[in-house]
């Protein structure tokens, strides 16, 4: 291994010293914590093996770093202490129930994990990975759509959450609050041991330079059951909420959650759906120009009206942008996997045009169009045509519903990164949108929402929504009954008649 070693090979930030010595304070005045050694399985520099020897000067001290250029500098410093000891070593490869059969005592775990995920080392053919073994348990359809990846300091954390499983042990690690959250959640659901957790935000961009949300992130053993209390700074001393599992899911409020549990379950008369998914904007979604419709290609574009619909992207839903569409997009189906041979008859130009880009549609990227009938798009259904839709933006760090009607008498599509209910009339509509914005839905929601994830709003959250319990705790609920009876009234005459 050459001295010139990419930081980015080994997903690495190193830590501010102040930052370090900070960090530290916190077990100290936060947690009274005074451990008898401390190890850093992956110290870098020794930014953090610096700070524990001047605030733990008694600890024995263990320092593991896989870059020979960083465990030689932390070396250089280090060299005179009598108790620490730092080793060049790949921490997926330490035989660690050797190592740790040699410290005894309050352990604490501490340092800076890397912050990347498989995938992005993968891409770097770094080495600095553990080998393949699906420890999330995702599912085939999971891993084709990329959810299965996961990040580093995940798997390390959960290593060394087993490693303090059967000793007195701590954990106090710099990483993304997410990372924080899914192991705190890993260990609320299947640990046998409790553990009291606290996680303190950090200023990432500041300390970094990195636009993530970060922490420092605490676990101690508990004999009071698991809880997860989160702090808007390291000097906070007061927590701002607490996390939670709850029926197996993570919660963002315990509290709020509590208050209205009794809104949670899936209500089958209305299902929250995604929006259409095609993958190849530039052809696909149009804009409107003088001339007429025109395609991401800066192309003009002459076809029927029988397959383009109105489309709301995310930013629109998410500013209120609902009444007049600055797109349209071409929907090829109206159900997943109808055959679009029909194209070619009932819309000849159409079809042309879909040709003409045939191979951009042909070489999109995603796996779930393999197999599939030529110019396909998913997220599509008989709900894609309902001409009312209650809308919510995934992308958007707020909670907000839209009611959105038809335009130019067309029902409206959104893209994939909105989620709708598709509604049966106007008044059916109106109902349950002014339901969506009362007071329990917005608590209850809010209670599961985490913000700082990528897409905070997904189908999972709102699907736990019932809302007919809604309708109920807000004093509704014969009127509720009455919408669906005349509903289903309406669809059954249609049925007769169709008939």
């Amino acid at each position: 291994m050459g001295k010139s070693l990419d930081k980015w090979q080994f997903g690495d930030f190193q830590t501010p010293k102040k930052l370090a010595v900070d960090v530290l304070n916190v077990l100290k005045d936060n947690h009274q914590l005074i451990p008898d050694c401390i190890i850093e399985p992956s110290c870098g520099e020794g930014v953090f093996l610096e700070a524990a020897i001047r605030e733990y000067a008694n600890a024995r001290i263990l320092g593991v770093e896989i870059n020979p250029d960083y465990s030689a500098k932390a070396l250089e410093w280090i060299k005179h202490s009598e108790n620490i000891e730092v080793k060049c070593s790949d921490f997926f490869e330490m035989d660690w129930s050797k190592v740790l059969n040699d410290y005894s005592g309050k352990i604490l775990f501490t340092g800076n994990p890397p912050w990347v995920t498989a995938s992005e080392l993968a891409v770097l053919n770094s080495r600095n990975v553990p080998k393949k073994n699906n420890f999330q348990k995702k599912k085939g359809i999971e891993a084709i759509t990329g959810s299965s990846n996961f990040d580093i300091s995940e798997w390390m954390l959960r290593e060394y959450v087993n490693w303090i499983e059967n000793r007195e042990g701590y954990i106090g690690i710099l990483c993304k609050t997410s990372v924080a959250r899914k192991v705190f959640r890993h260990v609320a659901a299947t640990g046998s041991k409790d553990y009291e957790c606290h996680i303190y935000s950090i200023d990432a961009q500041k300390q970094f330079s990195a636009s993530v949300d970060a922490c420092f992130f605490v676990m101690l053993p508990s004999s009071r059951g698991s809880s997860c209390f989160v702090y808007d700074t390291l000097d906070a001393k007061k927590s701002k909420n607490c996390i939670g599992v709850r029926y197996g899911e993570l919660v963002n409020d315990t509290v709020a959650f509590d208050k209205w549990h009794n809104l949670r379950g899936q209500d089958s008369c209305f299902v929250w759906r995604s929006g259409v998914k095609h993958d190849c904007s530039k052809v696909m979604e149009l804009s409107h120009s003088n001339d007429g419709l025109q395609n991401g290609l800066g192309e003009q574009v002459d076809i029927e009206s029988s397959y383009v619909y109105p489309l709301l992207k995310s930013s629109d839903v998410a500013n209120g942008r609902i009444y007049r569409a600055r797109k349209s997009v071409v929907v090829t189906q109206s159900y997943v996997g109808e055959p679009t041979s029909q194209i070619a008859v009932r819309a000849p130009k159409t079809w042309y045009y879909l040709n003409s880009y045939k191979e951009r549609l042909d070489n999109r990227a995603s796996s779930i169009y393999k197999g599939k009938p030529k110019f396909s798009v998913f997220g599509i259904g008989e709900y894609s045509f309902s001409d009312w839709k209650i809308a919510i933006s995934g992308m958007y760090k707020k909670l907000e519903f839209q009611l959105i009607s038809p335009i130019l008498g067309q029902p409206v599509m959104v893209d994939d990164t909105v989620y709708f209910l598709p509604l049966a009339s106007q008044k059916q509509a109106e109902f349950v949108y002014d339901l969506l914005c009362s007071k329990p839905a917005s608590e209850f929601l809010s209670s599961l929402i985490f913000w700082d994830e990528k897409r905070p709003i997904t189908t999972r959250v709102l699907r736990q929504l019932n809302i007919r319990a809604l309708a109920k705790v807000n004093g509704v609920i014969d009127y509720y009954d009455s919408l669906l009876y005349e509903a289903d009234t309406k669809s059954s005459q249609l049925t007769l008649a169709i008939g």
